[in-house]
């Protein structure tokens, strides 16, 4: 079977790897579509992510979705051969149902599907058969296109953000900076959690509008006009750059919340931390997600208008053009490897 892997800095490949037998508690899935996130693109680009390097060949893939294609043996509650299905990342070092002050995706020693921040290293989703517990199975609706439910990772990890911000959300005036894939997936979550007015911010024109097909009220053009400033009650920072959360800062009205969605560079940044204290705003940080991933399925099937999101597919076989795609935020939203036939369409 084939598989996507990093080697090292832009060494990018489509390998074949023995097919995978499931064990007991296990079943086999068909990788249909796989969204190329944004730690995707630093792994292919830097061989790292973060604080995380790449120490050995690690595949990547972490938003993945497909079908059912064979189940270990002694495995009674898994879905029937044929099942569509998403899968969650995730596998806590904690069990279900555990207490704690944190959600179980805070918890030390987790792994996560195509991730260096373990040894050996978590390989990823973009295989042609993957090997996952049951327990990480989510059935999809009927009516839900696979193609649509590829997005169900990041909308997952938007709401979660969101949630962070709990009832400051309902009536707000919502600044979204940054209209990236996990930028409009955080419009979605804002409409839905019952923002008043929401504009999305960017530096280039097809964010915007994607952002505007599902759900800003306004967008603003960064390389043409600026944003006012201690306008906006809440502003979620989606970009993951410095400037855009100085941006934010200024943006946001004293007394209002800031959520840092994006992904910052690691190390010390220069953030005016006197402005924030001075405008007594609350900064929330956000990482992954807990529970989410239910609530991201059964939004997607609500909502057929989130498929604008998802703009390019390529063919396993095409991953670096795929890649080069991805990382050209002026040319493409999500783009998505079709790594086996749809049976969808």
């Amino acid at each position: 079977m084939r598989a996507v892997t990093v080697h090292a800095p832009g060494d990018l490949r489509v390998e074949e790897f023995p097919t995978p037998e499931p064990s007991p508690g296990q079943v086999l899935v068909r990788i249909v579509y796989g969204g190329i996130c944004g730690s995707d693109l630093h792994y292919a680009k830097d061989a790292r992510n973060g604080n995380y390097r790449v120490l050995e060949p690690l595949v990547l893939g972490h938003e993945v979705v497909g079908v059912v294609a064979d189940v270990g043996a002694d495995t009674p509650a898994a879905p029937p051969v044929g099942t569509r299905v998403a899968i969650h990342p995730a596998t806590p070092s904690a069990p279900a149902g555990a207490t704690g002050p944190t959600g179980l995706h805070l918890q030390r020693g987790g792994t996560y599907l195509g991730s260096a921040s373990t040894q050996p290293h978590t390989q990823g989703g973009f295989v042609e058969l993957l090997r996952v517990g049951v327990d990480r199975l989510r059935v999809l609706p009927d009516g839900l296109p696979l193609r649509r439910a590829v997005l169900a990772e990041p909308l997952a990890v938007a709401l979660h953000g969101v949630s962070r911000l709990g009832d400051r959300v309902r009536g707000a005036r919502v600044l979204v900076s940054g209209a990236g894939p996990i930028g409009a997936l955080a419009v979605a979550a804002l409409r839905h959690a019952g923002a008043q007015h929401i504009t999305a911010a960017d530096l280039q024109e097809l964010p915007l509008r994607v952002a505007s097909a599902v759900g800003a009220d306004a967008t603003v053009n960064l390389s043409t006009g600026g944003l006012p400033e201690a306008e906006f009650d809440v502003v979620v920072e989606a970009a993951g750059v410095v400037p855009s959360l100085v941006a934010a800062i200024r943006a946001v009205r004293p007394g209002g919340a800031i959520l840092q969605l994006g992904i910052l560079p690691a190390g010390p940044q220069p953030i005016p931390v006197s402005e924030l204290v001075g405008k007594e705003v609350a900064l929330f940080g956000t990482q992954r997600f807990d529970v989410e991933l239910d609530a991201a399925v059964a939004l997607l099937a609500a909502e057929p208008g989130l498929a604008a999101v998802v703009t390019d597919v390529y063919e396993i076989g095409d991953a670096a053009a795929a890649f080069a795609r991805a990382a050209d935020s002026a040319q493409s939203s999500k783009t998505v490897l079709a790594v086996s036939p749809d049976p969808d369409a």
